[in-house]
């Protein structure tokens, strides 16, 4: 990888980390599901005026659009509200790799490698002991809107992988017109017309610069330098770099939120990246250990 494209990749997961620091100040002065809602409606406007439709059928974009996108932020925008730290959130929410690899051997019928399911047992152990440190730092109910997120970002996955090679910045923006309108509807249900009028008429800069980093850092430039990526090299050599991102997050919310970990969190956290790091790089080294042999 040349020395730009690293940079663009460490740029990536820079703005991926911070991402959760920014959802937990966006939250301050507008409620998740509003947030939601604008979010995706300026990740999709004007966008989608120059960015060309990804070739895939409309069914599968809806899917992408209701998972990836609505699901997996009501889930995680609602966690991070009842309590769920943005440092804690950017790890627990890297669970989407176990779930994506068990629903690719339900729905696809993809085999487990013996590495994968090494990687998912530690990761597996790793956030059971985060669990069950609920209390002041994190709540149970935060914890367990995460791993709904985590859920949400899997099934996305499979409906990518269904639809093969597209356009991931046509994909990301045009799938952003699905969620608003959803959004807008849990919006109005659960937080209430007075609520959104509140957020909206006595929205603070804060909240605007979230809503602005949401919609363009992490979506869309994030999303824009991934594809770029992964268009000029394996997708082996690219996809290690989202091994930080809850690095970052978990620094990034130490440092902006005053975020710490009780000894036993960090212990967890330790594993679900023991865990994540045999997912990834298992693989090689069995094929390294074997031609070795």
């Amino acid at each position: 990888m040349s020395p730009k494209d690293l940079l663009l990749a460490l740029v990536v997961v820079v703005a991926w980390g911070v991402n959760f620091v920014v959802i937990k100040v966006g939250l301050h002065g507008v409620p998740p599901m509003l947030l939601g809602a604008l979010r995706f409606m300026l990740a999709a406007f004007p966008a989608v005026f120059f960015i060309k439709r990804p070739q895939m059928p409309w069914r599968w974009l809806i899917a992408y659009g209701a998972t990836i996108s609505l699901g997996q932020f009501a889930f995680l925008f609602s966690a991070m509200y009842v309590g769920m730290p943005a440092g804690l959130a950017s790890l627990v929410l890297q669970a989407q790799a176990f779930f994506t690899l068990g629903f690719a051997a339900l729905f696809l019928h993809e085999r487990f490698r013996a590495q994968n399911v090494l990687g998912l047992v530690i990761a597996a152990i790793g956030l059971a002991v985060i669990g069950m440190q609920g209390g002041a730092a994190m709540t149970l109910a935060g914890f367990i809107l995460t791993l709904c997120a985590a859920v949400m970002w899997a099934l996305g996955n499979i409906v990518t992988k269904k639809v093969g090679k597209v356009d991931l910045v046509g994909l990301v923006v045009w799938g952003s017109l699905i969620p608003p309108v959803p959004f807008f509807v849990l919006s109005y249900v659960f937080e209430g017309p007075q609520r959104i009028e509140a957020a909206l008429t006595g929205i603070g800069a804060t909240s605007v610069f979230a809503i602005v980093y949401l919609a363009f850092v992490a979506t869309l430039v994030g999303y824009g330098l991934w594809s770029r990526l992964l268009s000029r090299y394996p997708a082996g050599q690219v996809a290690p770099f989202s091994l930080l991102v809850p690095i970052v997050g978990l620094a990034s919310a130490s440092v902006f939120l005053g975020e710490s970990l009780s000894a036993v969190q960090i212990a967890g956290a330790a594993l679900v990246m023991v865990g994540l790091v045999v997912n990834v790089f298992g693989a090689w080294v069995v094929e390294r250990f074997s031609l070795a042999r």
